[in-house]
């Protein structure tokens, strides 16, 4: 089996669920470790008197993830198609897609970062390169660039979030490597014959073929 490149797209989100803009770029080499960090806001402002601070709940806080991006010019390492064997070129490549201000949207491109069954939809927050080997000209042979990412919802799936009561919130999947569609309905459902309403629902022409990162979502039973 070809190994797999975590690879990051630039997203268009005027479309709910957003969609590849068509921009992406794949790892030359998957990284050797990855964080994933999610953490919870509390209001712990005092008052006058308080004798104890009861943490009370504010926001979840977006999901956060990290990781480093090794690019190589010693020709060690094959480059994947389509790949320079440059690494300032590879990083300029990198840059384009996820952290160059696009004109037509006046800000960086909404994010997807895909490997295996991850698919995480955000913005980069930090872009630090250092470099490890060089030419005899200066030129950078080997180089190091640690991301972070902040995650981001579209406008429909934070108000779904913001509703704990709302028979929808649990009906929103993002769609792995594997999944069917009558899989998804037996799963939710506990019945795998809803597939047709879903499909509809979800303006699907085709229910055969998920793609993974693909948002879908299940409408409570009538």
């Amino acid at each position: 089996m070809a190994k797999q490149a975590l690879t990051l797209t630039a997203l268009n989100v005027t479309e709910d669920p957003p969609q590849p803009a068509g921009e992406s770029y794949g790892l030359m080499i998957n990284p050797a470790e990855f964080s994933h960090s999610r953490s919870i806001c509390y209001n712990t402002r005092k008052t006058l008197g308080q004798t104890s601070n009861p943490a009370r709940f504010s926001a979840m806080n977006p999901d956060q993830i990290s990781f480093s991006v090794v690019f190589d010019g010693t020709g060690v390492i094959p480059s994947r198609p389509g790949q320079v064997n440059d690494v300032a070129a590879q990083i300029d490549a990198m840059c384009r897609v996820i952290y160059d201000y696009s004109s037509a949207d006046h800000e960086p491109n909404h994010l997807r970062v895909a490997w295996g069954k991850l698919s995480f939809d955000c913005r980069l927050t930090s872009f630090d390169t250092t470099y490890t080997l060089f030419k005899s000209s200066g030129a950078p042979l080997r180089a190091r660039v640690e991301l972070a990412l902040t995650g981001f919802a579209t406008p429909q799936d934070a108000a779904l979030e913001a509703n704990p009561s709302s028979p929808d919130l649990s009906h929103s999947v993002l769609v792995v490597d594997g999944d069917t569609l009558p899989l998804l309905c037996l799963r939710i459902y506990g019945d795998a014959r809803y597939y047709p309403e879903v499909a509809a629902f979800n303006g699907l022409s085709g229910f055969r073929r998920l793609q993974p990162g693909q948002r879908l979502h299940f409408p409570p039973l009538a």
